[in-house]
């Protein structure tokens, strides 16, 4: 076991997680710190993904990869800040140590603050049969297994004969009208209609893109008026939309309703339902309370009760000094929390008074796709081409640096002019080409998602 001890009267402070919370955090902290004071981030992955944008890799508009951002190009390594690529099994309060899995093995690190920033996950349990039929959409991996399915149906209705086979191919079936699956169905609907003439066997009629919602209208955290013209401007594009319509379970024959009805098709795509991650449990054990699967933390982000640990982001109860209202775990709170939580740990090292969060949220909004979006920023409604620049210009300027805006920008600009891309990556090593591929399985998911047609 390695010890990763802490130099003799220097700070540490160790951030878990590398999300939009940790990421901020730890792109905010390291311009503050004095430099004395050491920082680390811990993530499971070694970048840290734009969620928002996950719908644009599933629909092509830009490639997989610029969805991410490298950690290490958000950490100044030359004052002396680190980043580990680990998962952490174990924390020790009391000794203020943690535990985590590398590439190196086990490695034990000592810190005086830490910071939880580790989200949430997909859940995929949320309906009968979900986890073997369905597919998520909560990382870069999801985004690219969604896209390459979505060709990979295209290319099956071209060798099929049996009308009822191409139609079950042809279908997508997005559960869930909130702001992921209305940007998804945009995308998806926007892609198939793009890429359709590379399949000249493939007719228009084929293709249906639906959206299954439990409630009366689409976009429920935005006003009612912007719901509808979204659920219009989709409409308008051959989306069909069931509202008042509730998911019952999910087989390889498509998704079961409530009502009875059966929704023969042989994609769909969840964007309901997240667990807590499994540190939640783990720091529950010792002693660290949590409310549906959320740190409790107190108003200036620290947990009470545990010195030296503090929570941000999806993974924390953050309460909100402006109304006395739980956060939302969305990524415009996740950033204002980080942005608050660098001063407060300064503040605290300093031994001076830490400050509660307070913030007005301002506004939402949504990319559904054919340069048009909603959005309601201080109070004022858009829609249109507007809403889609705004959308698109805000998650730009969150990129960390700018090389990483340039590529974005150009691919954004590149794909208004021309028709999206249907490379289908495949990843398969030079060992595997020549072993015998299993044959595909119509509308079986676990089935579509272990071959590589």
């Amino acid at each position: 076991m390695n010890v990763t001890a802490l130099p003799a009267g220097q700070p540490h402070i160790v951030i878990v997680g590398g999300g939009f919370a940790g990421a901020t955090l730890a792109r905010s902290l390291q311009k503050k710190l004095p430099p004395e004071v050491h920082l680390t981030l811990v993530s499971e992955e070694s970048y840290t993904t734009f969620n928002p944008m996950l719908p644009e890799a599933v629909g092509a508009s830009i490639f997989p990869e610029h969805v991410v951002a490298p950690l290490r190009e958000v950490l100044d390594t030359r004052r002396g800040h680190r980043f580990i690529m680990g998962r952490v099994r174990s924390l020790d309060a009391q000794a203020r140590t943690l535990e985590c899995n590398t590439l190196a093995g086990s490695l034990t690190l000592q810190y005086t603050e830490l910071v939880c920033a580790f989200g949430s996950r997909a859940r995929t349990d949320f309906l009968p049969g979900m986890a073997e039929h369905a597919l998520p959409l909560k990382t870069a991996g999801d985004a690219m297994e969604i896209r390459n399915t979505v060709l990979q149906r295209l290319a099956r209705i071209e060798l099929e004969s049996q009308a009822d086979v191409r139609a079950q191919l042809g279908h997508f079936i997005v559960i869930g009208g909130g702001f992921s699956g209305v940007e998804v169905a945009g995308e998806l609907v926007d892609c198939l209609s793009s890429i359709r003439h590379y399949y000249p066997l493939v007719q228009a009629q084929e293709l249906q893109v639906s959206v299954v919602q439990d409630i009366g209208g689409l976009l429920p955290e935005l006003p009612a008026a912007l719901g509808a013209s979204a659920q219009r401007s989709l409409a308008g594009r051959g989306v069909k939309i069931r509202l008042n319509e509730r998911a019952q379970s999910i087989s390889s024959e498509g998704v079961r309703l409530v009502s009875g009805e059966l929704l023969v098709a042989s994609t769909v795509i969840c964007t309901v339902g997240t667990r807590p991650n499994a540190l939640v449990e783990a720091l529950s054990q010792k002693g660290v309370a949590n409310e549906r699967g959320r740190v409790i933390a107190a108003g200036d982000l620290s947990v009470p009760g545990v010195p030296g640990l503090w929570a941000l982001g999806d993974c924390a109860r953050v309460p909100n000094a402006l109304d006395q209202q739980i956060c939302p775990p969305t990524a415009q709170f996740a950033v204002r929390q980080a942005q608050l939580l660098a001063h407060n740990l300064c503040e605290h090292l300093a031994g001076r008074p830490t400050r509660a969060f307070n913030y007005r949220s301002r506004g939402a909004m949504a990319a559904i796709g054919h340069m048009k979006g909603v959005a309601q920023v201080f109070g004022l409604s858009l829609g249109g081409l507007p809403a889609w620049l705004l959308w698109r210009a805000y998650y730009l300027s969150q990129m960390p640096t700018w090389g990483r805006k340039l590529r974005i920008f150009v691919e954004w600009t590149w794909g208004m002019f021309f028709p999206a891309d249907i490379t289908h990556l495949r990843f398969q090593r030079s060992r595997d080409l020549d072993r015998p591929q299993p044959a595909s399985t119509l509308g079986d998911g676990a089935a579509a998602r272990k071959e590589s047609p």
